[in-house]
């Protein structure tokens, strides 16, 4: 029996227990999208700590999940899946982003993986910032 895929999911990012549904919600899509443990874990670790990001540093917002299927020629065409993350604030924005991607800077008291290590667990990573918003849209697909 195979596990429906789910729909696109927008979910709001203003408290501890919202980082723990996004949690949650990411794991249902990455199990329904096929993802193995190791995948899954990524999947989850990074939707962590970006959501954790929007919380602290954008004071709240919210996060979309969208399941990609992606069509795949050649020997075995098909359909590649992923899930694409996008998480946005309306905070005070990053003002130095390439300082704020390299691992180990931290503006608070974590240890400063946040963004460099959300950037190296998934396929794609891309951020948008500026006064009064940020987006950072993250792909992973299934290998």
């Amino acid at each position: 029996m195979t596990t429906p895929t789910p729909e696109i999911e927008v979910l709001p990012v203003g408290s501890e227990d919202d980082v723990v549904r996004i949690r949650q919600a990411v794991r249902r899509h990455a199990v329904a999208l096929g993802f193995g443990l190791v995948d899954q874990t990524k999947l989850v670790t990074a939707a962590s700590e970006l959501a954790r990001n929007v919380l602290v540093h954008g004071l709240g917002g919210q996060v979309r999940l969208e399941p990609l299927p992606v069509p795949i020629s050649g020997a075995r065409p098909g359909l590649k899946p992923g899930l694409r993350m996008v998480f946005e604030d309306q905070g005070p924005g990053i003002p130095d982003l390439d300082r704020a991607l390299q691992e180990g800077f931290t503006t608070g008291n974590g240890l400063g993986l946040g963004l460099s290590g959300s950037r190296r667990l998934m396929n794609e990573f891309s951020v948008e910032s500026r006064l009064g918003e940020t987006r950072i849209t993250v792909i992973k697909w299934k290998a």
